[in-house]
């Protein structure tokens, strides 16, 4: 995750396959209306590890991850899959990422409609475009990553998971929350009937 934005074989940034319909205005007025994706990776002894997350723009919460050994299209598909999983059905909910291949691709796109949700691209070398994902991959970089070397992609995969669930989602109070946790956020603002996992 030291190296962000180097694409590997067939990772180039193209021509967007969606609007951009967030125009940079990354707020939300409730959960599942806006969701940001965006690919990492980082150097194991044996290889680099991939890890595409997604985050609801309302809590901060990471509500779908996907690790994998290679960048491919499946990594952000199952990304999505995993967020559809845990968040139930999100008709209209807009996925803003970045202009990758693995965004572009005919599987993503095809999954997004699966799941009747809108796909959204920024612009290229937009900087503030992906700001949000930055400032989690930078926390995930300096409480994780660069703690250690790393010499299996499955040590690395199990403490990127323990980090997000146990200590980002349950411990780590955010100063756009109000001081509150994603998860504390997401309880406190929820109303009680339609609370979801």
């Amino acid at each position: 995750f030291g190296k962000r934005k180097r694409r590997g074989k067939g990772g180039k940034v193209g021509p967007p396959v969606h609007d951009d319909l967030v125009k940079r205005d990354f707020t939300a007025a409730g959960p599942n209306r806006l969701w940001l994706a965006d690919i990492t990776e980082h150097r194991t002894g044996v290889g680099k590890l991939y890890l595409c997350a997604i985050k609801d723009v309302w809590s901060n919460r990471i509500v779908g991850y996907s690790i994998d050994s290679r960048m491919k299209s499946r990594l952000a598909v199952n990304a999505l899959q995993h967020a559809v999983q845990r968040r139930g059905r999100v008709p209209g909910c807009i996925v803003h990422t970045d202009r990758g291949s693995q965004f572009r691709s005919r599987k993503f796109v095809h999954a997004l409609h699966r799941h009747d949700m809108a796909g959204s691209m920024g612009r290229v070398g937009a900087a503030g475009d992906n700001a949000a994902m930055e400032s989690f991959f930078g926390l995930l970089q300096n409480n994780v990553l660069n703690r250690r070397t790393w010499s299996t992609r499955e040590q690395l995969r199990i403490a990127i998971v323990t980090w997000i669930e146990r200590t980002y989602h349950r411990r780590r109070r955010q100063q756009s929350l109000s001081r509150l946790t994603p998860i504390e956020y997401s309880t406190i603002m929820t109303p009680p009937a339609s609370q979801a996992a």
